[in-house]
């Protein structure tokens, strides 16, 4: 078995979708609304997994700048879900500590973890662990009285009512 085979049926079995399906009709590029911020366009990732092309996959900027609006999954004739091997690839990456863009994968990590802890976003936490992980503490601190006046930003987090569902999907996940 061969390296890129090894690749290909890892992010397969992670996603859950066949990479190898895809046959380059450039669909999901073309419906793409990111594709300016892309080294490689969705269909050129695809076909890089595909070749095993590990290490290239891993430290794009692609897989970060993604905004998994799934209009790629939508457009694909193959019914290969992209966003969902897009985001597989992600946390690949954030396994490997392979970031290519540093405060996007900082804040993908605050995010997941604010939404594991109260089952919805929590700004504030948000901004703590963003903070604290960029080591970027007084950037905007500016913002804060305007966030604070037009109550866009609560001392007090809000939990959903079943947030143990929430902890068990994250639990699941991480397996």
């Amino acid at each position: 078995m061969s390296v890129a085979s090894d690749f290909l049926k890892e992010v397969n079995r992670r996603s859950g979708e066949a990479v190898q399906l895809c046959f380059q009709c450039f669909k999901c590029s073309l419906g793409c609304p990111v594709t300016f911020a892309m080294d490689f366009l969705p269909h050129q990732l695809m076909r890089l997994v595909q070749l095993g092309r590990k290490e290239e996959v891993l430290d794009s900027h692609t897989i970060w700048v993604c905004a998994s609006c799934e209009t790629c999954t939508t457009r694909c004739p193959n019914e290969i879900d992209i966003a969902k091997v897009i985001d597989t690839l992600r946390q690949m990456a954030l396994e490997e500590e392979k970031t290519a863009e540093g405060d996007v994968a900082a804040f993908h990590k605050a995010f997941l973890d604010s939404v594991s802890h109260f089952g919805r976003l929590c700004e504030l936490e948000l901004m703590f662990w963003y903070k604290l992980r960029t080591k970027r503490f007084l950037d905007d601190l500016w913002l804060a009285p305007e966030l604070l006046k037009r109550k866009k930003l609560s001392f007090k987090p809000s939990r959903v009512e079943r947030i143990g569902e929430i902890k068990q999907i994250f639990k699941k996940a991480a397996l």
